[in-house]
């Protein structure tokens, strides 16, 4: 009768290292690899649409619109105040006016509308009026209005003071 002899296991990690691998353990590291790559090209965009990244605070009170030949009456042009578009308006009687021109419902940029003289946008058919009152449409609030400055041949626009 033959004995088999069992050696006792073994405790020294380098010995454990030199063991080969099954193909099966191989396959399984493989795979769940996979699979917790697919789960986080999943994920990750959900996560960051959750939670997006903060939005530098750079508060701006003032910006350079244009100048003052730039514009026709009854003409708009957008520009940059801070990291948000605004709107300058030549009204017909040759006044300026600014407002942001984020809408108030889903912050699409809005348009000035020359025919009607309103500003517009374009997403859901909201209206405002020259002062910036919502008029009609889904707007819940209205934009936010701009002091206009004239400086020798430049346009400055300015957040209000609330007094």
């Amino acid at each position: 009768m033959a004995t088999k002899v069992v050696s006792p296991p073994t405790s020294d990690p380098s010995q454990q290292l030199l063991k080969p691998k099954s193909r099966r353990k191989i396959l399984r590291f493989l795979m769940g690899g996979s699979l917790a790559g697919v789960w986080m090209s999943l994920v990750y965009p959900l996560v960051r649409y959750l939670i997006p990244p903060a939005e530098a605070n750079v508060a701006t009170n003032e910006a350079l619109a244009g100048a003052v030949g730039e514009l026709k009456p009854n003409s708009a042009k957008t520009f940059r105040f801070g990291t948000h578009p605004a709107l300058l308006i030549r009204l017909p009687n040759g006044e300026y006016q600014s407002m942001s021109a984020v809408c108030t419902h889903l912050g699409c940029t809005v348009q000035y509308q020359p025919g009607t003289q309103q500003v517009w946008c374009p997403c859901h058919n909201g209206r405002y009026d020259l002062n910036g009152r919502n008029i009609q449409g889904p707007p819940p609030r209205p934009l936010v209005t701009f002091d206009v400055k004239l400086r020798g041949e430049e346009i400055h626009v300015s957040r209000r003071q609330d007094a």
